[in-house]
């Protein structure tokens, strides 16, 4: 092969590999996500004392109790705000 044609294979494999990786790069999720939950039912995964983890939505969020107390694994709970970055969470009736 001619050295020519080998860089013209190496560029055009780069700039496959670039485009990809933009394309992947543009590909998060939305950052408005936390606040379609607020309302919404879940089970905790992780003991809350007060942090831990929920799941929601079929998504794992950490969370804390709204009230600071203990929530057992495998309560159901719902979505009641966010705070630094965490899900408030309060125990369904």
């Amino acid at each position: 092969m001619r050295p020519t044609t080998v860089i013209a294979i190496i560029a055009t494999f780069t700039l496959l590999v670039a485009v990809a990786v933009a394309a992947l790069a543009r590909h998060k999720k939305a950052g408005g996500g936390d606040i379609k939950l607020i309302g919404e039912i879940g089970a905790v995964d992780i003991k809350l004392d007060p942090e831990g983890t929920v799941i929601v939505c079929g998504e794992l969020w950490r969370a804390k109790s709204s009230d600071g107390g203990v929530i057992s694994s495998r309560t159901r709970v719902r979505v009641v705000g966010f705070k630094d970055h965490l899900a408030l969470v309060e125990v369904c009736d």
